[in-house]
């Protein structure tokens, strides 16, 4: 027990397992015990979700929002890809700083911008997503370059590499695991923005569009239980892509436990 309150102690996966999910017991009890009525009790919104799991309706816009946030994620780890290789030229390396800037650009003040640049509502989403998710993207895989070992470049020259060569292996090649790291680390991102730009075109569905047409009516039970569901797809995901980058590069798993 002493452990549990001792700066980095370690504890087994048993006693971690067994913590996390007493915690959890004892924060839906008070929940279910400070529910004042305006609030509704965790059972309501497990039953709600429940409910909704068994709907068309539900199926129908979770798949919506699947697919643009998929989409939107396969445009944006090509665009970083790009963007990053070419960073370590000199010419370019100026526009990745600006990409990693943009950042702190707020997309609400840029939503006029897209309109008239996108056809449709279906482009003005995807877009909106696109350009949200790539300066994290960039921003984390520039930090990977900077961090490369320079004995991983002297081990090239020393092979007698030239400079493209040496770009391929110990870039392209030698950190393509961190393609999915990054990708596993910032769909959180992703996930969390797709439920605001679903907003600007409710004609097509989404998790959003069916979050603002409840909170529209003050349904609160069936809004936590679409946070509850975007919460525990998230964690799939995140899983997922862990699991898939352990399957594709095995080595990262002995990375995890040294």
């Amino acid at each position: 027990m002493k452990k549990l309150f001792q700066p980095f102690a370690i504890i087994s996966k048993q006693t971690f397992l067994i913590m996390v999910v007493s915690q959890v017991i004892l924060a839906l009890l008070l929940w279910h015990i400070s529910s004042d009525g305006l609030m509704p009790q965790p059972g309501k919104v497990l039953a709600a979700l429940a409910h909704l799991s068994t709907t068309k309706v539900l199926i129908d816009n979770v798949l919506t929002s699947l697919a643009l946030t998929v989409q939107a994620m396969l445009y944006a780890i090509v665009i970083t890809l790009i963007i990053a290789y070419l960073s370590v030229l000199p010419f370019f390396k100026g526009i990745a700083l600006f990409i990693v800037k943009c950042r702190y650009l707020t997309l609400a003040g840029l939503i006029f911008v897209f309109t008239l640049l996108t056809q449709n509502g279906s482009a003005l989403k995807l877009w909106l997503l696109i350009c949200g998710i790539v300066p994290f993207f960039v921003t984390s895989f520039l930090s990977v370059i900077i961090h490369i070992p320079q004995q991983e470049y002297d081990l090239c020259k020393t092979l007698g590499y030239n400079r493209w060569r040496i770009l391929y292996e110990v870039i392209i090649i030698g950190k393509a695991d961190k393609v999915l790291e990054i990708l596993q680390h910032n769909f959180a991102i992703s996930w969390l923005m797709i439920t605001m730009v679903e907003g600007l075109s409710m004609s097509e569905g989404g998790i959003g569009a069916l979050l603002i047409k409840y909170n529209k009516y003050n349904d609160l039970t069936n809004v936590l239980a679409l946070q509850l569901l975007i919460f525990l797809l998230g964690l799939f995901f995140d899983y997922l892509l862990a699991t898939i980058r352990s399957w594709l590069f095995p080595y990262t798993r002995s990375q995890k436990t040294s």
